[in-house]
């Protein structure tokens, strides 16, 4: 079986669960949509809706306060068939963004950026799984298809962020450029990939012309005047549909100042829910500053490997940005075994594993007893998403562990398989 047939054959299996799923449990997509721990303000198919509704009744969509995802998507939704009487048509364009999702994993796993990057090769090169095998884990992944059932906007966030990286790692920076720019536009937060990526883009420039390599300055800067015209031309034509700049506000604002504390599996609103007001300001300050610091450290730290910073970052934004969802992880998970020759190296799998099973298990269950049955608190719900944030805090922290040690053993082979312990 040749690859090509792999790759159809693995797709065609996904499509046809997602598609048999939405066809044989018509409820089960409105059950979900209304779960917290998928949908959140910024990314709800049921807010995008209510925005549908208003929109093509004339009405500013931004009006009522409720709407707050980026205006570009009510024109492109308004041309799909109505979805009560089409349900099918109108979720296929999230079966296509998960294929389109895979199609883009499987470009970055077969570059092998991830074992030799231009200034790095792991000893472990060889210790890598197939970019077929990488696309079903997470196709196959529950939370990929629960996200997809959903149909949250953070699943075509999900989707120009991957399609950013694999045309990053190929050198396409147009490309690139262009993608992460409506990933921004999207979902904001996107935009502190642009470091790594930048230097992942100009990695495989140099390498495709050693001997005359860009000059890494101007290629930065460059890229990053392209972002903004890019950036502002989407908003620009936002502008134009909608006759304001009002949605700025009410989509990037309500990231930036988290006016809407509906409870998700992140780690802002039940702190700001008990925030005095006096103080609101500074800490909202202090936890952008905290999840942006990340991005100046790893990009230096991890030069040599870049992807790997952009796979970090990746993680970390599932934990501390101010609306996560399982989207967020699903996408961390999905690249995450392009580094399976330093899983060996890491040291807390199963309790970091032990810990995301026991939150998703539990979560809807603590969130059930506080909000429908009555019999607990909004501490029942918060204390098992702080369980769902330390398993994924100990993923991520495992894994760059797992990175550098494999760096500082190319450095010191003698110390390869020998345990380190700081005295």
């Amino acid at each position: 079986m040749t690859i090509d047939r792999q790759k159809a054959l693995l797709f065609g299996a996904a499509a046809a669960i997602r598609l048999l799923l939405f066809a044989g449990f018509p409820s089960l997509p409105d059950l979900l949509t209304g779960r917290v721990e998928i949908s959140t303000p910024v990314t709800s198919f049921k807010r995008l809706q209510e925005g549908l509704f208003l929109y093509t009744h004339n009405v500013s969509p931004y009006d009522g306060g409720i709407f707050h995802q980026a205006p570009l998507l009510l024109p492109l939704f308004s041309l799909l068939p109505d979805i009560r009487a089409h349900p099918l048509a109108a979720n296929l364009p999230y079966i296509l963004a998960d294929l389109c999702s895979a199609n883009a994993l499987t470009q970055i796993a077969e570059t092998a950026e991830s074992v030799s990057s231009r200034l790095f090769t792991s000893p472990r090169k060889e210790l890598r799984w197939s970019s077929a095998a990488i696309a079903a884990a997470f196709l196959f992944n529950p939370f990929t298809i629960l996200t997809t059932l959903a149909r949250p906007t953070s699943v075509f966030t999900n989707t120009f962020i991957l399609l950013s990286i694999a045309k990053a790692c190929t050198g396409s920076a147009m490309t690139m450029i262009i993608a992460l720019s409506i990933a921004s536009y999207l979902s904001f937060y996107p935009i502190l990939l642009f470091p790594p990526l930048v230097l992942l883009c100009y990695d495989a420039e140099a390498r495709r012309s050693p001997k005359h390599p860009p000059n890494p300055w101007t290629f930065s800067l460059f890229h990053l005047a392209d972002l903004l015209v890019t950036t502002g031309a989407l908003l620009y034509v936002s502008y134009l549909l909608t006759g304001s700049w009002e949605f700025i506000s009410s989509t990037y604002g309500v990231q930036l100042l988290l006016p809407d504390l509906t409870p998700n599996v992140g780690l802002w609103w039940y702190f700001f829910i008990e925030m005095f007001d006096s103080f609101r300001e500074f800490f909202l300050g202090v936890f952008w500053l905290h999840m942006a610091s990340y991005v100046g450290g790893l990009s230096f730290r991890l030069r040599k490997q870049p992807l790997f910073v952009v796979v970090s970052l990746l993680g970390i934004f599932a934990v501390f940005q101010p609306y996560p969802s399982i989207a967020d992880v699903t996408l961390y998970l999905g690249l995450l075994p392009l580094y399976r020759h330093v899983f060996p190296l890491m040291r807390y799998t199963f309790p970091a594993a032990s810990a995301l099973l026991y939150a998703t298990f539990l979560g809807p269950a603590f969130y059930h007893l506080w909000i429908y049955a009555g019999s607990g608190n909004a501490n029942f719900f918060y204390a098992i998403t702080l369980v769902w944030s330390l398993g994924l805090s100990i993923i991520i922290a495992d894994a760059l562990y797992a990175v550098l040690r494999d760096e500082w053993e190319v450095e010191r082979p003698e110390m390869r398989g020998k345990d380190v312990r700081q005295i």
